[in-house]
């Protein structure tokens, strides 16, 4: 098999060859047909992930074919299409990952190969309206912005719903959703042509946030939102409070753009405002997640396509922050 393995920070992962997988009980082998890259994939590389060990497989999304099965597995997933659960571990509480959660990839080898082997618990029968590549774009980024948007967020249909940072890959998701459910979406950037392209995909319209009066623009174009989808943190947040409802939900789901360097308390608790974080997703929000995808035929948004031998390119798109929606492995 092959994989693209990494070994030091700031350094290219390296394309190696490796023994084949052999299950053990209760895994089997899956032949990764595609694989999708995450920020949280290029965060790594460069040393900006907490307890980075390596060597190691990245890549936390694949599809793929199941092609060996260890004991104790249903013989009904041999040859199956199948899509991978990315969050391990997750533990019984449905409110919070227990003390033993992770994510594939890290430190567990993950999908950026030509076979992985995983647990049978982590599988899902692939979408079969989906491509390999279109459905290995969907686990990481699909599950955050679903539980962001419905499990934390509470998204109803006929809501205001900002979603910050068009573009991105749970951004872009989240619009996707939004929009079958029948809410009014609304989006940042400081890219004319990403809200363009998320204008396309059902938001109403987008505002630029390097415009010193965007959430004048906002507020003079339909008022106060009912909920917040925010990967970006930073300096920015106290505008976010400013344009939520009294009662309103603000969803944190990241912090690209670091700490927030002084968050206005006053604004929370004057309004009664939710501020709610969110981290990947339970098994459960993973189940409704595909069944809302399968339910309204929902296509993940795919910007660019590598071969696994040029996955150094693809980290490097990802890095340049230019593109909408996915990156993909394809070939493996």
């Amino acid at each position: 098999m092959q994989a693209a393995v990494f070994n030091e920070t700031h350094q290219p992962l390296t394309i190696e060859t490796r023994e084949n997988r052999s299950p053990a009980s209760g895994e089997v082998v899956v032949e990764i047909r595609a694989a999708g890259l995450n920020r949280r994939d290029y965060w790594i590389t460069q040393g900006l992930y907490p307890d980075i060990r390596c060597p190691v497989v990245l890549g936390s999304d694949g599809a793929g074919v199941v092609s060996q099965l260890g004991e104790n597995v249903d013989p009904d997933w041999l040859g199956r299409e199948v899509v991978l659960t990315p969050s391990l571990g997750w533990g019984p509480n449905p409110e919070a990952q227990g003390p033993d959660f992770n994510i594939l990839g890290m430190p567990r080898d993950g999908t950026f190969a030509t076979e992985i082997t995983i647990s049978a618990m982590q599988l899902h029968a692939k979408p079969s309206h989906l491509t390999f590549e279109q459905a290995a774009a969907l686990p990481l980024a699909g599950l955050t912005a679903y539980r962001a948007l419905f499990t934390q967020g509470g998204a109803a249909e006929g809501q205001r719903i900002l979603i910050t940072g068009a573009g991105g890959g749970v951004a872009t998701f989240a619009i996707l959703f939004a929009k079958v459910i029948g809410a009014e979406t609304l989006v940042t950037s400081s890219s004319s042509l990403k809200i363009d392209r998320a204008k396309q995909l059902g938001a109403r319209v987008g505002y630029n946030y390097k415009d010193a009066d965007w959430t004048e623009q906002l507020q003079s174009d339909g008022g106060p939102v009912d909920l917040v989808i925010d990967g970006a943190g930073g300096a920015g947040l106290n505008q976010l409070l400013d344009i939520l409802k009294p009662g309103g939900h603000l969803v944190s789901y990241g912090s690209t753009t670091g700490p927030v360097p002084k968050l206005d308390i006053f604004k929370i608790f004057w309004k009664q405002l939710h501020i709610i974080g969110c981290t990947m997703g339970s098994p459960d929000d993973f189940n409704k997640m595909l069944g809302l995808v399968n339910d309204h035929q929902i296509t993940p948004v795919i910007d660019q396509t590598f071969d696994l031998a040029d996955v150094n390119d693809a980290l490097a798109t990802l890095a340049g922050g230019e593109h909408f929606g996915n990156v993909v492995l394809l070939n493996l």
